[in-house]
């Protein structure tokens, strides 16, 4: 997969002790990279955790606030590939913490760019950020990489200037015929087993259902583009490899959208009315009219990834719901087993759609 970019080569992630960070660990790890994690200490109760990734690769506890040690840790794994998704991700959590989400998000992007401008090797960077970085305008059409940057709430409009903070250093610093390659990209609702963080959908649905309780749902016409983790993830690593494969593109070396089939641009209610065809259980309406404001309308297109690196979804809305609660379900003593499982599931889906970084779309 992935034309063996990363078979034997050195990743330096960012986050990876987060739910996506977990995740695209072990997906490297599987593809043959020796990968160098950088984040804070996981969580008791975590992917990290539940996976043992301690003991695949190398762990270092750090804080992407601390631009000194960010320089250090990517001048000693001297990386082929980055990876920055460390960040401060929740809406809520930013009208909480408003500087400390500023702090991490946009001055934890500029230390690792920082950092990436004193590698004199190649080096294809991909930057994370978030479908959340748009100026949102509750409008029904899907936002373009081109679209307006803003955001109603810290944890968005912090998102919006690491993007204004990667284009810009990408002008001033890394030019198409420099070693470092830096293209960001912008994913949807992101779900998937092993996500435990506090007010989210998916994982404030588990733990009611694994307490026999009803599902408080508080914001249950929100639209949002619902996708597997995997998904993203995927067009994460394709587009890091074809920034490897082809130096010196400027069309690669850009923002990217990854996003689901427009099918999947669901409210919350549906959401979660789907998840429960697969768990029994119930629901009640528990929003408030005093709550922080949230977008209500939201989606993505992906039309230039489709175009630039033939890249799309692999499993629709129903298949990713059903995917997600058959990993919660599942025994917790087999959380690596049913985590490679659904990694074998996806790819083989991919594989039969002959997409292009999977092994039938070579």
């Amino acid at each position: 997969m992935f034309g063996q970019q990363f078979q034997g080569k050195r990743v330096w992630l960012s986050g990876h002790t987060g739910f996506k960070g977990s995740w695209l660990a072990t997906w490297l790890i599987q593809l043959g990279a020796s990968v160098h994690g950088f984040a804070l200490e996981a969580e008791p109760v975590s992917l990290f955790r539940q996976l043992r990734l301690d003991a695949h690769l190398d762990h270092q506890v750090g804080d992407v606030r601390d631009g000194q040690l960010v320089v250090k840790s990517i001048a000693e794994a001297q990386p082929d590939f980055v990876f920055h998704l460390a960040a401060q991700p929740l809406v809520r959590t930013s009208y909480q913490s408003p500087v400390e989400t500023y702090a991490t998000n946009v001055m934890g992007t500029v230390h690792v760019l920082d950092a990436l401008r004193f590698l004199d090797r190649p080096c294809s960077a991909v930057i994370v950020t978030t479908d959340k970085c748009y100026e949102n305008r509750e409008w029904l059409h899907s936002y373009r990489e081109e679209d307006p940057l803003g955001g109603h709430d810290p944890y968005s409009s912090s998102k919006g200037a690491a993007e204004i903070a990667v284009a810009a250093f990408r002008r001033s610093f890394f030019p198409d015929s420099g070693p470092v390659a830096v293209g960001s990209v912008r994913a949807g609702n992101v779900i998937g087993g092993g996500d435990w963080a506090v007010d989210r959908i998916v994982p404030d649905c588990m733990r009611a259902l694994l307490r026999q309780e009803p599902i408080q749902v508080r914001n249950r016409h929100a639209t949002r583009p619902w996708q597997h983790v995997l998904e993203p993830l995927s067009g994460y690593l394709w587009l890091a490899a074809q920034m490897a494969q082809q130096p010196g593109s400027s069309r690669l070396r850009s923002a990217f959208n990854f996003g689901p089939a427009l099918q999947s641009n669901r409210c919350v209610a549906d959401l979660v009315t789907e998840l429960l065809k697969h768990w029994p259980g119930s629901w009640v309406d528990h929003s408030d009219p005093n709550a922080p404001h949230e977008a209500q309308l939201l989606n993505l297109a992906t039309d230039k990834a489709y175009h630039l690196l033939g890249w799309e979804p692999v499993w629709d809305f129903q298949s990713t719901i059903a995917e997600t609660v058959k990993w919660y379900r599942a025994p917790e003593n087999e959380a690596h087993q049913t985590t490679l499982q659904q990694l074998d599931d996806y790819t083989r889906a991919a594989s039969i759609k002959a997409l292009p970084w999977s092994a039938d779309g070579r």
